[in-house]
Protein backbone atom coordinates (compact mmCIF):
# COMPACT_ATOMS: atom_id res chain seq x y z
CA UNK A 1 0.00 0.00 0.00
CA UNK A 2 2.68 2.19 1.15
CA UNK A 3 4.57 1.73 -2.61
CA UNK A 4 1.42 2.40 -4.11
CA UNK A 5 0.27 5.08 -2.71
CA UNK A 6 4.05 7.48 -2.25
CA UNK A 7 5.72 8.83 -5.52
CA UNK A 8 9.34 8.51 -3.78
CA UNK A 9 9.06 4.54 -3.82
CA UNK A 10 8.70 4.09 -7.89
CA UNK A 11 11.57 2.61 -8.67
CA UNK A 12 11.45 -0.57 -9.90
CA UNK A 13 13.15 -2.69 -6.02
CA UNK A 14 10.21 -1.21 -4.43
CA UNK A 15 7.66 -2.31 -6.97
CA UNK A 16 8.89 -5.90 -6.81
CA UNK A 17 9.19 -5.43 -2.78
CA UNK A 18 5.54 -4.69 -3.51
CA UNK A 19 5.17 -7.96 -4.46
CA UNK A 20 7.31 -10.11 -2.31
CA UNK A 21 5.07 -8.60 0.40
CA UNK A 22 1.58 -9.73 -1.18
CA UNK A 23 3.86 -13.21 -1.59
CA UNK A 24 4.26 -12.81 2.50
CA UNK A 25 0.70 -12.26 3.31
CA UNK A 26 -0.80 -14.88 1.22
CA UNK A 27 1.78 -17.74 2.29
CA UNK A 28 1.07 -16.46 5.89
CA UNK A 29 -2.87 -16.20 5.56
CA UNK A 30 -2.84 -19.98 4.07
CA UNK A 31 -0.11 -21.77 6.82
CA UNK A 32 -0.61 -19.37 10.02
CA UNK A 33 -4.26 -19.28 10.91
CA UNK A 34 -4.63 -23.03 10.35
CA UNK A 35 -0.80 -23.49 12.38
CA UNK A 36 -1.67 -21.60 15.70
CA UNK A 37 -5.49 -22.95 15.77
CA UNK A 38 -3.43 -26.67 15.98
CA UNK A 39 -0.64 -25.47 18.40
CA UNK A 40 -3.23 -24.02 20.78
CA UNK A 41 -5.37 -26.99 20.62
CA UNK A 42 -2.40 -29.80 20.34
CA UNK A 43 -4.30 -30.80 17.03
CA UNK A 44 -7.64 -30.02 14.97
CA UNK A 45 -9.28 -31.15 12.21
CA UNK A 46 -9.00 -30.12 8.49
CA UNK A 47 -11.07 -31.96 5.51
CA UNK A 48 -9.54 -33.53 2.54
CA UNK A 49 -10.62 -30.36 -0.09
CA UNK A 50 -9.36 -28.19 2.01
CA UNK A 51 -6.06 -29.61 2.96
CA UNK A 52 -5.84 -29.90 -0.86
CA UNK A 53 -6.76 -26.13 -1.34
CA UNK A 54 -3.34 -25.11 1.19
CA UNK A 55 -0.92 -27.09 -0.36
CA UNK A 56 -2.39 -25.67 -3.59
CA UNK A 57 -1.94 -22.07 -2.47
CA UNK A 58 0.99 -22.88 -0.35
CA UNK A 59 2.87 -24.45 -2.94
CA UNK A 60 2.13 -21.76 -5.53
CA UNK A 61 3.01 -18.96 -3.22
CA UNK A 62 6.35 -20.66 -2.11
CA UNK A 63 6.99 -21.24 -5.92
CA UNK A 64 6.65 -17.46 -6.63
CA UNK A 65 8.70 -16.14 -3.61
CA UNK A 66 11.68 -18.07 -5.05
CA UNK A 67 11.16 -16.63 -8.47
CA UNK A 68 10.79 -12.91 -6.77
CA UNK A 69 14.18 -13.20 -4.98
CA UNK A 70 16.00 -14.20 -8.15
CA UNK A 71 14.05 -11.20 -9.78
CA UNK A 72 14.99 -8.85 -7.00
CA UNK A 73 18.91 -10.08 -7.07
CA UNK A 74 18.75 -9.20 -10.89
CA UNK A 75 17.32 -5.76 -10.41
CA UNK A 76 20.26 -4.86 -7.54
CA UNK A 77 22.62 -6.57 -10.16
CA UNK A 78 21.45 -4.17 -12.64
CA UNK A 79 21.44 -1.09 -10.01
CA UNK A 80 24.98 -2.02 -8.58
CA UNK A 81 27.09 -3.28 -11.59
CA UNK A 82 25.39 -1.64 -14.58
CA UNK A 83 23.97 1.48 -12.93
CA UNK A 84 24.62 3.69 -16.26
CA UNK A 85 22.21 1.05 -18.05
CA UNK A 86 19.46 0.57 -15.29
CA UNK A 87 17.09 2.76 -15.91
CA UNK A 88 17.01 2.03 -20.16
CA UNK A 89 17.16 -1.94 -19.30
CA UNK A 90 14.94 -1.86 -16.08
CA UNK A 91 12.00 0.28 -17.64
CA UNK A 92 7.88 -0.54 -16.86
CA UNK A 93 7.59 -3.21 -19.10
CA UNK A 94 10.20 -5.18 -18.13
CA UNK A 95 9.68 -5.04 -14.97
CA UNK A 96 5.78 -5.94 -15.06
CA UNK A 97 6.69 -9.07 -17.37
CA UNK A 98 9.35 -9.54 -14.35
CA UNK A 99 6.62 -9.52 -11.84
CA UNK A 100 4.03 -11.52 -13.62
CA UNK A 101 6.07 -14.46 -14.20
CA UNK A 102 6.42 -15.70 -10.83
CA UNK A 103 3.12 -15.21 -10.32
CA UNK A 104 1.82 -17.41 -13.38
CA UNK A 105 4.64 -20.06 -13.05
CA UNK A 106 4.46 -19.96 -9.02
CA UNK A 107 0.43 -21.36 -9.65
CA UNK A 108 1.50 -23.39 -12.93
CA UNK A 109 3.48 -25.78 -10.29
CA UNK A 110 1.22 -25.54 -8.04
CA UNK A 111 -1.68 -26.82 -10.27
CA UNK A 112 0.54 -29.73 -11.65
CA UNK A 113 1.00 -31.12 -7.74
CA UNK A 114 -2.90 -30.49 -7.01
CA UNK A 115 -3.66 -32.37 -10.56
CA UNK A 116 -1.37 -35.50 -9.03
CA UNK A 117 -2.70 -35.30 -5.91
CA UNK A 118 -6.49 -35.06 -6.62
CA UNK A 119 -6.05 -38.59 -7.92
CA UNK A 120 -4.82 -40.11 -5.10
CA UNK A 121 -6.78 -42.28 -2.64
CA UNK A 122 -5.98 -41.92 0.97
CA UNK A 123 -6.39 -44.41 3.62
CA UNK A 124 -6.41 -44.70 7.38
CA UNK A 125 -4.62 -43.47 9.31
CA UNK A 126 -5.84 -40.09 8.79
CA UNK A 127 -3.31 -37.91 10.59
CA UNK A 128 -1.16 -35.34 9.67
CA UNK A 129 1.73 -35.48 11.52
CA UNK A 130 2.26 -31.56 10.73
CA UNK A 131 0.82 -28.11 11.32
CA UNK A 132 0.53 -28.04 7.50
CA UNK A 133 -0.32 -30.05 4.68
CA UNK A 134 2.57 -30.38 3.13
CA UNK A 135 3.29 -32.79 0.19
CA UNK A 136 5.67 -35.45 1.80
CA UNK A 137 3.26 -35.72 4.90
CA UNK A 138 -0.25 -36.18 2.36
CA UNK A 139 2.21 -39.04 0.64
CA UNK A 140 2.29 -40.95 3.71
CA UNK A 141 -1.28 -41.21 3.79
CA UNK A 142 -1.71 -42.45 0.48
CA UNK A 143 -2.75 -45.60 -1.18
CA UNK A 144 -1.87 -44.75 -4.66
CA UNK A 145 1.53 -45.27 -6.26
CA UNK A 146 3.29 -41.73 -5.93
CA UNK A 147 6.55 -43.00 -7.27
CA UNK A 148 5.99 -40.59 -10.57
CA UNK A 149 4.77 -37.67 -8.52
CA UNK A 150 8.03 -38.03 -6.53
CA UNK A 151 10.26 -38.32 -9.73
CA UNK A 152 8.30 -35.04 -10.71
CA UNK A 153 8.51 -33.29 -7.98
CA UNK A 154 12.42 -33.87 -7.37
CA UNK A 155 12.50 -32.69 -11.46
CA UNK A 156 11.10 -29.27 -10.39
CA UNK A 157 13.51 -28.33 -7.90
CA UNK A 158 15.92 -27.88 -10.75
CA UNK A 159 14.43 -24.50 -12.69
CA UNK A 160 12.76 -23.76 -10.08
CA UNK A 161 15.05 -24.09 -6.23
CA UNK A 162 18.14 -24.57 -8.06
CA UNK A 163 18.72 -22.55 -11.32
CA UNK A 164 17.49 -19.42 -8.89
CA UNK A 165 20.21 -20.18 -6.33
CA UNK A 166 22.86 -20.84 -8.43
CA UNK A 167 21.93 -17.26 -10.40
CA UNK A 168 21.22 -15.47 -7.31
CA UNK A 169 24.54 -16.53 -5.95
CA UNK A 170 26.03 -15.34 -9.35
CA UNK A 171 24.63 -12.04 -8.85
CA UNK A 172 26.02 -11.30 -5.47
CA UNK A 173 29.58 -12.27 -6.01
CA UNK A 174 29.38 -9.63 -8.56
CA UNK A 175 27.79 -7.60 -6.71
CA UNK A 176 30.12 -8.23 -3.41
CA UNK A 177 32.84 -7.82 -6.42
CA UNK A 178 31.43 -4.05 -7.42
CA UNK A 179 31.19 -2.79 -3.77
CA UNK A 180 34.83 -3.88 -2.94
CA UNK A 181 35.44 -0.98 -5.64
CA UNK A 182 33.91 1.53 -3.85
CA UNK A 183 36.39 3.80 -1.96
CA UNK A 184 34.38 5.33 0.77
CA UNK A 185 34.24 2.98 3.62
CA UNK A 186 30.54 4.17 4.98
CA UNK A 187 29.15 3.64 1.26
CA UNK A 188 31.29 -0.30 1.28
CA UNK A 189 29.42 -0.86 4.86
CA UNK A 190 25.78 0.46 3.84
CA UNK A 191 26.16 -2.18 0.71
CA UNK A 192 27.27 -4.93 2.65
CA UNK A 193 24.99 -4.85 5.51
CA UNK A 194 22.20 -4.70 2.64
CA UNK A 195 23.68 -7.62 0.66
CA UNK A 196 24.40 -9.74 3.95
CA UNK A 197 20.82 -9.89 5.27
CA UNK A 198 19.32 -10.51 1.94
CA UNK A 199 21.70 -13.33 1.45
CA UNK A 200 20.71 -14.60 5.28
CA UNK A 201 16.85 -14.69 3.90
CA UNK A 202 17.56 -16.43 0.76
CA UNK A 203 20.09 -19.07 2.26
CA UNK A 204 17.33 -19.95 4.98
CA UNK A 205 14.92 -19.99 2.52
CA UNK A 206 16.32 -22.20 -0.09
CA UNK A 207 18.13 -24.16 2.33
CA UNK A 208 15.24 -25.37 3.58
CA UNK A 209 13.52 -25.71 0.96
CA UNK A 210 15.90 -27.89 -0.57
CA UNK A 211 15.96 -30.28 2.22
CA UNK A 212 12.67 -30.90 2.02
CA UNK A 213 11.79 -31.00 -1.26
CA UNK A 214 14.66 -32.52 -2.75
CA UNK A 215 14.66 -35.52 -0.15
CA UNK A 216 12.54 -38.50 -1.36
CA UNK A 217 9.14 -38.77 0.68
CA UNK A 218 10.03 -42.71 1.53
CA UNK A 219 13.55 -41.18 3.53
CA UNK A 220 12.03 -38.32 4.89
CA UNK A 221 11.41 -37.83 8.73
CA UNK A 222 8.32 -35.96 9.79
CA UNK A 223 10.28 -34.80 12.63
CA UNK A 224 13.06 -33.46 10.49
CA UNK A 225 9.86 -31.72 8.13
CA UNK A 226 8.41 -29.95 11.27
CA UNK A 227 11.62 -28.60 12.12
CA UNK A 228 12.81 -27.19 9.21
CA UNK A 229 9.90 -25.91 7.32
CA UNK A 230 8.98 -23.16 10.04
CA UNK A 231 12.17 -21.61 8.99
CA UNK A 232 10.19 -20.52 5.53
CA UNK A 233 6.76 -20.29 6.26
CA UNK A 234 6.90 -18.81 9.48
CA UNK A 235 10.43 -17.16 9.99
CA UNK A 236 10.89 -15.73 5.88
CA UNK A 237 7.33 -13.58 6.06
CA UNK A 238 8.99 -12.23 9.39
CA UNK A 239 12.26 -11.37 8.63
CA UNK A 240 11.55 -9.40 5.14
CA UNK A 241 9.82 -6.42 6.65
CA UNK A 242 12.30 -6.24 9.08
CA UNK A 243 15.22 -6.49 6.49
CA UNK A 244 13.47 -4.42 3.55
CA UNK A 245 11.18 -2.36 5.11
CA UNK A 246 12.28 -1.40 8.66
CA UNK A 247 15.93 -1.04 8.07
CA UNK A 248 15.24 0.67 5.27
CA UNK A 249 15.36 4.90 5.44
CA UNK A 250 13.41 5.81 2.13
CA UNK A 251 10.50 3.30 3.15
CA UNK A 252 10.28 4.94 6.69
CA UNK A 253 10.76 8.30 5.68
CA UNK A 254 8.02 7.66 2.84
CA UNK A 255 5.57 5.91 5.72
CA UNK A 256 6.01 8.97 8.08
CA UNK A 257 5.06 11.47 5.44
CA UNK A 258 1.66 9.47 4.57
CA UNK A 259 0.80 8.57 8.44
CA UNK A 260 1.98 12.87 8.70
CA UNK A 261 -0.66 13.64 5.87
CA UNK A 262 -3.07 11.50 6.94
CA UNK A 263 -3.31 13.24 10.06
CA UNK A 264 -3.56 16.46 8.75
CA UNK A 265 -6.53 15.56 6.54
CA UNK A 266 -8.22 13.65 9.26
CA UNK A 267 -7.80 16.74 11.55
CA UNK A 268 -8.26 19.92 9.28
CA UNK A 269 -9.83 18.44 6.16
CA UNK A 270 -13.10 18.98 7.46
CA UNK A 271 -13.37 23.12 8.00
CA UNK A 272 -16.68 24.49 8.63
CA UNK A 273 -17.79 27.24 6.12
CA UNK A 274 -19.51 30.25 7.24
CA UNK A 275 -22.25 31.85 4.53
CA UNK A 276 -21.48 35.12 3.36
Amino acid sequence: MLVTKSRSLKSPMYFFLSHLSLSDILLTFTITPNMLHVVKNRGGFISVTDCIAQLFFYSGTTTAECLLLTVMSYDRYMAICKPLHYNSVMDKKLCSHLALWPWVTGFIVALVLFSFVCNFTFCGPYIIDHYLCDLAPLLQLTCTDHFTLDIVDFIMTIPFIIFPLVFISFTYISILINILKISSTCGRRKAFSTCSSHLIVVSTYYGTLLNVYMIPSNLYSYNVNKIVSPLYTVGTPLLNPIIYSLRNQEIKAALCKLLSTSFTMRTFGHMVKLKP
